[in-house]
């Protein structure tokens, strides 16, 4: 039986015109039918479109193919690419299941309608993230490895694996393992940015695995997340963390050993508030919500898959090899 939650019209104002129709709703599901589709908050990006695009074996082919954009294919693992900046209306993909990059990463800054998707990114350059967000708009970050060498070692040499800054706005991640890192994913760069990030940040994520993270999964300034159907393992310091007046909602996820999976007084001088829905927290895991949030309710349709089954599912269908 499907359990449906109409929402209402002031949360579907939230979203760009045009980017949804009719009754939207949420369903429970059994972890069965995973569906590959946007949805979310960056439902709707179509990227560099359907074409057959170009397929690159070097950084310097990387580096000229994204300067024009369009539909990018990244073969093999390549290395030493340092940051390559995406345009808008592109998609890079990498083919089959060992394709990506190590010593690089991606950057989309000011730029609109951009697909990150399975790629393995591991050891970026020195105090950069694997994928940098700033000041855009619908992007999609899809069947992704980001990982780092593990807990060890200076935990500022690398930054983050997903960073999402400066009033970036409707971006779905979903399907991408984050592990063996300090710092994961984080929203809002710092508590005195108010004015820029406040009303922004909207991002889904779902269906990811987080394990062996520090922290950071996401953190969240200002911004309003959704994240559902996913599982987290073995993050020893803090998972989802609400920070800043942000609103989160958090659905039919799995933690296992995650401490303070769900906090909201962490790190910064203003809570946040989160929402937690059936999830499922084992072994040692923890949480601290201090401030009930008000999202309950988000602005699209989407399929929740249950918090029993979910690890199971996030390992067999995220990361990468599992769409072309």
């Amino acid at each position: 039986m499907h359990s449906l939650t109409l929402i209402t019209a002031a949360a579907a104002a939230l979203m760009p015109s045009g980017a949804f129709a009719g009754p939207v709703a949420r369903a429970a599901a059994n972890c069965a039918s995973p569906n590959y589709s946007v949805v979310g908050y960056g439902a709707g990006t179509t990227g560099g479109g359907s074409g057959s695009g170009t397929t690159v074996t070097s950084c310097s082919a990387l580096t000229t193919a994204a300067k024009a954009g369009g539909v990018i294919k990244v073969s093999g693992i390549l290395s030493g690419c340092g940051i390559v900046d995406l345009k808008s209306s592109t998609t890079v993909t990498g083919v089959g299941a060992n394709s990506g990059l190590t010593g690089g990463g991606f950057r989309v800054k000011g730029a609109s309608n951009v697909i990150i998707r399975n790629m393995k990114l591991k050891n970026s350059p020195e105090g950069k993230d694997l994928i940098e967000i700033q000041k855009s708009t619908k992007v999609w970050v899809d069947h992704m490895d980001l990982s780092n060498n593990g807990i060890t070692g200076d935990k500022d040499y690398y930054d983050g694996l997903l960073d999402i800054t400066h009033a970036s706005d409707f971006i779905t991640v979903s399907y991408t393992k984050f592990h063996d890192h300090w710092k994961g994913s984080l929203l809002g760069h710092s508590d005195s940015n108010a004015s820029e990030d406040t009303g922004k940040l909207h991002v889904t994520y779902h269906h990811n695995h987080f394990y062996n993270v520090n922290s950071r999964l996401p953190s969240v300034r200002f911004g309003t997340v959704h994240l559902y159907s996913s599982c987290y393992e073995g993050n020893p310091t803090s998972g989802i963390n609400s920070r800043m007046g942000a609103q989160v909602l958090v659905e039919q996820s799995y933690f296992a050993d995650t401490k303070l999976a769900i906090v909201t007084d962490l790190d910064s001088d203003q809570d946040g508030y989160a929402v937690s829905r059936d999830n499922v927290f084992a072994g040692s895991t923890t949480t601290r919500i201090t401030k009930t949030g008000s999202l309950t309710t988000v602005p699209y349709s989407y399929t929740l898959d249950s918090a029993s089954c979910v690890c199971n599912m996030v390992k067999s269908y995220a990361g990468t090899g599992i769409v072309a």
